[in-house]
């Protein structure tokens, strides 16, 4: 299992907007082969972060599998 929380500890400080963010989360489920993905917490509050930020994490998690 993936888990927001993970990436952001991981590599936080070298994301600095959300499509960054989606790169990272697509990498890492690549990465780890990982079926589950976690949203335990939220992201910061990036500049371009859509309303829709969650079902967006979601589509990029499962688009790299």
């Amino acid at each position: 299992m993936l888990s927001l929380s993970q990436i952001l500890m991981a590599d936080g400080h070298n994301i600095s907007n959300f499509e960054e963010l989606k790169q990272i989360v697509q990498q890492r489920a690549l990465e780890t082969g990982a079926i589950f993905f976690q949203i335990d917490i939220e992201p910061p509050g990036y500049k371009d972060r859509p309303e829709d930020w969650y079902d967006q994490l979601e589509i990029t998690f499962s688009s790299a599998r």
